[in-house]
């Protein structure tokens, strides 16, 4: 049962993961900030994650795990319950896959709330992830199980209002919008000229970037054919099943792109900061971090007006939307965010706040302790 002292102490949490350190993502830097940020509010976040190459701390706790045929570099945890998680007051799950069943049975064992982040809609995936003869099937088996899984949720928490209506119709447990939150204290602008000399980039005209997982659901090949005509340099950063192809499409479009691969997080700032424009075309976003990430540095994103990133951008205040498909509105909305990025970056800065990691930990806190209220009440 909790082991809860104090009604001045945030609750005691368990969060159950299947991507978490050393991987890259939005995912892994949400639930470590969220855990770094919890536990100086003087409570625990525990972590159970499949185990990894990564050597954890206190309060880390690996699982045996094995590679996820599908996506390479990703790992399932086995459903494992660590001796050592116990005596919380929430269980958070951010995965619905088998630590998620972990999860919903130590919410269940300790009789505690059971929370569920959606962070990656699975079905809309499978076409990228199985043979396209069975792309169908398995979206379909996706959304019955993630149905039946998120239906066991006492709340779910979704990063953006596009995601949480598109929920909605997958679960009849309640759904809440929770903005996973950006580290502005570490996002803000940063002097990149020494970036900008350690890789080689040309400052002589604009500088359109990207960075995150290389995958092909993503769409970024949209990137070159939009930057084609255009004076600019194109700066793509990390890396993925996709880079490949991307290196193909830009040399035959004679893009001037420079891959910088992986990058490690204390280089993110002056990465953001040595771009102009921001360029994001992937459809399949829960909400986007990265964008933010990017107008919490003072640059604006071109984004698709698709999913998640609708709302992430604000459209004319820290960036421009384009239609799915559409490349001439793409490539028009570059023209356009790069002709008026003083005003733009202005804007993304006058926004930081509202964005912040310690508002959304604010709101998780609240979050919780009404859960445990409605939960005693009854």
């Amino acid at each position: 049962m909790s082991g809860r002292n104090s009604a001045s102490t945030p609750p005691a949490v368990a969060a159950f993961t299947d991507t978490y350190l050393p991987t890259v993502n939005g995912v892994t830097y949400t639930i470590s900030a969220w855990r770094d940020r919890w536990n100086t509010r003087g409570s625990r976040m525990d972590v159970v994650y499949p185990r990894s190459s990564y050597e954890p701390d206190d309060g880390e706790h690996p699982v045996t795990s094995v590679p996820f045929p599908f996506y390479d570099g990703y790992r399932l945890g086995l459903p494992q319950l660590p001796d050592a998680v116990r005596d919380v007051d929430v269980v958070h799950a951010h995965t619905p896959f088998l630590l998620g069943l972990s999860a919903d049975r130590l919410a269940r064992r300790e009789s505690v709330p059971l929370v569920v982040s959606y962070h990656t809609p699975t079905a809309e995936y499978a076409e990228y992830l199985v043979p396209s003869w069975a792309s169908s099937a398995v979206a379909s088996l996706s959304r019955q199980y993630e149905s039946w899984f998120l239906d066991r949720a006492d709340l779910v928490l979704t990063p953006s209002a596009a995601t949480a209506s598109d929920v909605r119709r997958l679960t009849d447990a309640p759904v809440e919008t929770h903005s996973n939150g950006v580290d502005v204290e570490f996002f803000r602008p940063t002097d990149s000229a020494s970036f900008i000399r350690r890789h080689s980039i040309p400052d002589d005209r604009p500088i359109v970037g990207y960075t995150g997982r290389h995958g092909y659901e993503k769409n970024l090949d949209a990137i070159f054919e939009a930057t084609a005509d255009l004076d600019v340099t194109v700066v793509l950063a990390g890396d993925g099943p996709a880079r490949e192809s991307l290196e193909e499409t830009a040399a035959a479009l004679d893009v001037d792109a420079i891959f910088l691969g992986f990058l490690e997080r204390e280089n993110l700032p002056a990465f953001y900061s040595t771009l102009d424009v921001f360029a994001f075309p992937s459809p399949v976003e829960t909400q986007g971090l990265v964008a933010l990430e990017a107008n919490a540095c003072g640059t604006p994103v071109v984004a698709v007006d698709s999913g998640a990133l609708s709302a992430t951008v604000e459209d004319g205040i820290t960036g421009y939307h384009f239609g799915p498909g559409d490349v001439a509105g793409f490539r028009n909305q570059i023209e356009r965010a790069l002709k008026n990025g003083d005003s733009l970056s202005q804007s993304c800065l006058d926004r930081r706040s509202e964005i912040s990691l310690e508002m959304s930990m604010d709101r998780l806190e609240d979050t919780y302790e009404r859960l445990l209220s409605s939960t005693d009440e009854s």
